[in-house]
C-alpha cells in the first residue's frame, strides 16, 4: 500500500491530525473497548498506588524510560494481607492471655494441692477418732468411747471446725482452678499431636474428671454426714451407717488427692 493511499484510508478516522487522538474522537465502534482499556489502567494505578501507602508493596521508580515491569497487586491481594494481619494479632493476643492465666493457674493449683492435703489429713484423724483406724471399729470400741482421742477429747463432739475450714477452701481454691483452666485459651490446640507435651497434657485432662468426681463425692458426703438434721442420720442409732459414708468420703479425698498430685506432677517435671 503506497503512502498516499494509508493517507486517504486513514483520514475518516484520523483526519490529518499529527497526535495520538482522544477517546471521545474515536468513532463509537471504537470508543468503548478503548475506554474500558482506560478504566482498567486507571483501576490498577489507584490499587497500586494505595498498596506503595499502606507499605504492602514497594514503590517504583518513577522514570518511564525503564522497561521494569510494575509488580501487580489486586485489591483481592491487599484485602487478604489484611485480614492475615488480623488472624495473627488474635492468635498473638490468645497466646498472652494463655501464658497470664497459666501462670494463675499454676499457683491456684498448689495452693488447692496444699489444701487438700491438709483437708485429708484433719478428715484421717477425724474418722479415727469417731470410728477407729484403718477401717474402723465397732460403735463400743472406737478412740472416742474408749477417751484416747486425738488431739484431745473434745475432738469428738460438735463440728470438727478444723476439717470443715480447711476442706471448704480447698473446694473454693479447686473450682477457681478449674475455672481458669476451662476457660484459658489454646490457639495451638496443644493437647493433640503426637509429642511428649502433647500426651502429657492429655493426661492431665483426663486426670481432671478424675479430681473432679472425687471432689463432688466427698464434699456432698461431707455435708450429709455433718448435717443430722439433713441426713436424718445419728451416730447412736446409724453408726455403721455413718462409718460406711465417712469411709467413702476419705477414699474420695484420698483419690482427689492422688489426682491432682499426679497431674500437678507431670506439668511441673
Amino acid at each position: 500500500m503506497g503512502p498516499l493511499t494509508a493517507l486517504v484510508l486513514a483520514t475518516p478516522i484520523f483526519g490529518f491530525a499529527l497526535q495520538a487522538p482522544t477517546v471521545e474522537a474515536l468513532p463509537s465502534s471504537i470508543a468503548p473497548a478503548a475506554q474500558l482499556a482506560a478504566a482498567e489502567d486507571m483501576a490498577d494505578g489507584a490499587a497500586l498506588s494505595e498498596a506503595v501507602a499502606s507499605g504492602l508493596a514497594p514503590t517504583v521508580n518513577p522514570d518511564l524510560s525503564s522497561n521494569a515491569a510494575l509488580p501487580a497487586v489486586s485489591s483481592l491481594g491487599v484485602t487478604s494481607m489484611a485480614a492475615s494481619s488480623v488472624d495473627q494479632a488474635a492468635y498473638v493476643a490468645q497466646l498472652r492471655k494463655r501464658a497470664k492465666i497459666a501462670k494463675v493457674h499454676r499457683t491456684m493449683g498448689i495452693a488447692t494441692w496444699g489444701l487438700t492435703a491438709v483437708a485429708v489429713i484433719a478428715g484421717t484423724i477425724q474418722y479415727r477418732n469417731l470410728y477407729g483406724a484403718p477401717f474402723g471399729a465397732d460403735r463400743d470400741h472406737n478412740p472416742c468411747v474408749e477417751g484416747n482421742a486425738f488431739p484431745r477429747q473434745q475432738a469428738c463432739f460438735g463440728t470438727p471446725w478444723f476439717h470443715a475450714i480447711t476442706g471448704f477452701a480447698a473446694g473454693a481454691f479447686y473450682f477457681t482452678t478449674l475455672g481458669l483452666a476451662v476457660f484459658m485459651p489454646d490457639p495451638d490446640h496443644a493437647s493433640e499431636g503426637k509429642s511428649k507435651f502433647a500426651k502429657t497434657l492429655k493426661t492431665h485432662k483426663i486426670l481432671r474428671w478424675v479430681h473432679l468426681a472425687a471432689m463432688v463425692s466427698q464434699m456432698v458426703l461431707g455435708i450429709i454426714i455433718a448435717n443430722p438434721g439433713v441426713s436424718g442420720l445419728d451416730r447412736a442409732n446409724d453408726y455403721d451407717t455413718l462409718k460406711l459414708l465417712s469411709g467413702i468420703h476419705l477414699a474420695s479425698g484420698y483419690i482427689a488427692l492422688g489426682a491432682l498430685s499426679w497431674a500437678g506432677t507431670i506439668m511441673l517435671l
